[in-house]
Order: C-alpha cells, then structure tokens, then sequence
C-alpha cells in the first residue's frame, strides 16, 4: 500500500463524498475523534454519513495526520 494514500485533494473528496475536507475536518471535529478508535470513527462516517469504506477509512487516516 502507497504509505502516503491518505494525501488527497479536495477535488477528489468533494467527487467521491459529496463534501469537501474543510466541511469533513468540521463533522470529525463535532464527533470529537479525541481517544475513539480508529474504527470507531470510521464506523461513524459508514453509518451517519453514508461515505464509502474506502473513503471513511482514507479520510479518518487523512484526519489522524493532518496537522503531522
């Protein structure tokens, strides 16, 4: 696996969740990711937000590093 796939675009995300980072950094930080685990917040977006696993997994990784 590519070390670095959770680098994507707003443009790609806006195509594949119908929402941009800024809007998806604003729902996680309502959640309060703060000592979830990763499939939990994972779990959130399948569930609340309907985003495709492959995306809820690459934007709860792109979340996690954002700030790295």
């Amino acid at each position: 696996m590519k070390s670095d796939y959770w680098n994507v675009s707003d443009e790609q995300v806006l195509d594949k969740t119908g929402k941009s980072l800024a809007e998806w950094t604003t729902i996680l930080d309502g959640f309060g990711t703060e000592g979830k685990k990763f499939n939990d917040i994972v779990a959130f977006l399948l569930k609340e937000h309907s985003v495709p696993r492959y995306c809820a997994r690459t934007l709860t990784t792109w979340y996690s590093k954002r700030d790295e």
